[in-house]
């Protein structure tokens, strides 16, 4: 008897690789800025979100209800925005916090409010160097595979489906690694691009 182990209660869904115009993914790097804007200011809010969130965890075991939807959606946005700009999709993001099913792109979060762990959050920062070591080397393998990608979507129209599907593994892993240090979660992500 096979025992599945449970989902890792982040999700990232990306649709399946699509033609997307050359004109665009030539120029996406300049397409995205907007979004880089907005969400650089919205980060700043968002660090101070997770310190006052850190505290609330730490002394209280609950995350506020506010603060939490807050930071799943700009977690939400930034992973649209990423995706957009690692060409995984050829839909121009929303400038949406909000859930949005039907972007090809989607980052699912639970809303989970009391019953946090105390200990794992006080320890974050600590129990995140593993990814962080692992996540530096395969970013400078994921920029090289991107610039594979984006050459090849301006030649072809298309990002080819080996280039896209590790370009979606290694953005599902930093949004697991990214959802457990905004203390969205306490499940530790795993290793994986899975």
């Amino acid at each position: 008897m096979t025992v599945e182990a449970p989902a890792y209660p982040v999700q990232f869904e990306v649709d399946d690789v699509a033609p997307q115009g050359r004109l665009s993914i030539l120029f996406r790097w300049l397409l995205v800025i907007p979004h880089v804007i907005i969400l650089s200011l919205l980060g700043i809010a968002v660090g101070i979100v997770i310190m006052l969130a850190w505290f609330a965890i730490v002394f209280a075991g609950r995350f506020p209800e506010a603060l939490v939807r807050f930071t799943i959606g700009y977690a939400r946005w930034a992973a649209r925005a990423n995706a957009y700009g690692s060409l995984l999709t050829g839909a121009y993001p929303p400038f949406s916090m909000d859930e949005e099913p039907d972007y090809p792109v989607r980052l699912l979060v639970p809303e989970r409010t009391t019953g946090r762990g105390r200990l794992t959050t006080f320890f974050r920062c600590l129990l995140l160097i593993p990814h962080e070591i692992v996540l530096y080397f395969l970013g400078i393998v994921a920029m090289f595979v991107g610039f594979a990608a984006w050459l090849a979507g301006v030649v072809l129209g298309r990002v080819p489906g080996g280039l896209h599907n590790f370009l979606v593994g290694y953005t599902r892993w930093t949004e697991r690694a990214s959802a457990y240090a905004y203390l969205l979660v306490d499940d530790y992500p795993p290793f994986s691009f899975e």
